[in-house]
């Protein structure tokens, strides 16, 4: 892919003003951080549906419309960012600058420009990208060294927001897949969690998302490196197809069958607590976090923060116990096994995982975590070429659970249902595999009763999916009062 061309050294001029349309979303919203701190006068718009960023711009007093009107533009802006969301014939505010002849840029190709200025890492895959970022960031703030970072997510030890700022030197980011997007990043190293079939309306074909990921490795610089999980077929997979071509860059395996330093030595669950032990990392390490790919997730990360660390003298030991603590105290990050609380003994959670790979491995994790605990699960599936392309692997993406309630498919924008696949095809589809324990309810508030009458104390109830199904699991959260009595 080309190199987008620009004067992307307004992104670190202090002084520069620069204008985001769409500031609200993830991404654009710790982009605009990252850029006030260099010194940028950071403006722009989106929507009056309120989000989370809301009250990170306000703090950041940052300002910005809550409408999209060609008013709001004019020639003292240097540069404009925009969502991809957004396109120029649907959007004032994008036709205006365009009209006026201001440069404007992707995010993602904002974002790749950025990374040119510093060394950066890129962390991406299918699964695990946010969580494997966040835990770098944890890493990297326990450890001291001078970095930032960008997450797809809040994370609890960044403040709640999706950036942290400790330094110039280094940057790692999450890049996402969907699209190509993170062809535009510059990586002097990439995490490579794993790939498989997903987006199917833009990789129709697994060959198509394996082909785009070895794109994005090629991407990597002589010297530079690749940290995989050897776990994974998929990263397995565009590893040996990069070994090939590239004798230039570094290959890093990371995971229980890894050869090498990151190869997991040890693994137990106790007392709510994962312990495990790694080949070239002296001692045990914790997670208060379930599952066995959050332990692939925190060995990636810490094979890329270790090669950071080479660059600022390497670890000793009091460094390492410095890590030894940030992870044990990574507390997860927003929509990722999210603890929402513990009411009249049920414990809620809500976790943003749509495909059933990501499926299947919470629910073990979970299980093997809470073994006492009765797990019910509300899922609503996220897009229906995902549902239609997926189905058996869905279908039986549920045996960790007690008890699953699924609902209506939730569209995207950025396909047209023509029929054939519903929330019903998924119902029955999972019914055959869980027999009685599969309940079909359309909407997920309409569940709010059925699923009230069902959990009593010791339940774990999770609400699972990209949907917005999330609101169910809250409600039914606070029809509980802090004491645990029933509102």
């Amino acid at each position: 892919m080309d190199a987008v061309k620009g004067d992307f050294s307004l992104l670190r001029k202090k002084g520069a003003r620069i204008y985001f349309i769409g500031i609200k979303g993830t991404g654009m919203c710790a982009l605009a951080e990252l850029l006030q701190k260099k010194g940028v006068l950071v403006s722009g718009s989106d929507g009056d549906a309120v989000f989370y960023t809301d009250s990170i711009l306000k703090e950041l007093k940052i300002p910005y419309h809550e409408s999209f009107d060609a008013s709001h533009i004019d020639r003292s802006f240097d540069m404009v960012i925009y969502s991809a969301a957004y396109s120029f014939s649907t959007n004032p505010e994008m036709d205006e600058a365009k009209r006026l002849g201001i440069p404007m840029y992707k995010y993602t190709d904002a974002l790749g420009a950025y990374s040119a200025g510093a060394d950066s890492s890129g962390i991406t895959g299918v699964h695990g990208k946010t969580t494997t970022t966040a835990i770098a960031g944890c890493i990297i703030k326990g450890a001291g060294l001078p970095g930032e970072v960008l997450a797809g997510s809040e994370v609890a030890g960044f403040g709640g927001r999706s950036t942290l700022s400790l330094g110039g030197d280094f940057f790692v980011a999450e890049t996402c897949e969907y699209r190509r997007h993170f062809l535009s990043f510059h990586p002097q190293r990439i995490i490579l969690t794993s790939v498989e079939s997903d987006h199917q309306d833009y990789y129709p074909e697994y060959s198509d998302i394996r082909d785009a990921f070895v794109e994005y490795g090629r991407l990597l610089p002589p010297g530079g490196e690749l940290i995989y999980c050897a776990d994974d077929p998929g990263a397995g997979e565009v590893a040996e197809i990069l070994k090939k071509e590239r004798n230039d860059i570094k290959f890093i395996p990371y995971g229980f069958s890894a050869e090498g330093e990151y190869k997991i030595t040890a693994y137990e669950v106790k007392d709510e607590r994962i312990v495990f032990t790694i080949k070239g990392f002296p001692g045990e390490l914790k997670l208060r976090i379930p599952g066995k790919h959050t332990v692939l997730n925190t060995v990636g990360a810490l094979a890329l923060v270790s090669s950071i660390a080479e660059k600022c003298g390497g670890w000793n030991e009091e460094k390492r116990e410095d890590v030894r603590k940030a992870l044990e105290g990574f507390s997860g990050i927003r929509r990722r096994s999210e603890i929402l609380g513990e009411r009249a003994g049920i414990l809620f959670m809500d976790d943003y995982g749509h495909h059933p790979t990501e499926i299947k491995t919470t629910l073990s994790g979970l299980k093997e975590f809470y073994p006492k605990r009765r797990l019910i699960v509300s899922f609503m599936s996220h897009t229906y070429t995902r549902t239609a392309s997926l189905l058996d692997d869905f279908a039986v993406s549920f045996n960790g659970a007690d008890m699953v309630f699924l609902h209506k498919i939730y569209s995207s924008a950025r396909e047209k249902y023509e029929g054939g696949i519903t929330g019903i095809t998924l119902y029955e589809k999972v019914k055959e595999k869980m027999s009685g324990n599969v309940f079909y309810i359309e909407e997920p508030d309409d569940s709010f009763d059925r699923i009230k009458s069902i959990l009593r104390k010791g339940d774990l109830f999770i609400t699972m999916g990209a949907g917005d199904n999330f609101r169910l699991g809250k409600k039914l959260f606070d029809s509980y009062s802090a004491t645990g009595v029933s509102q």
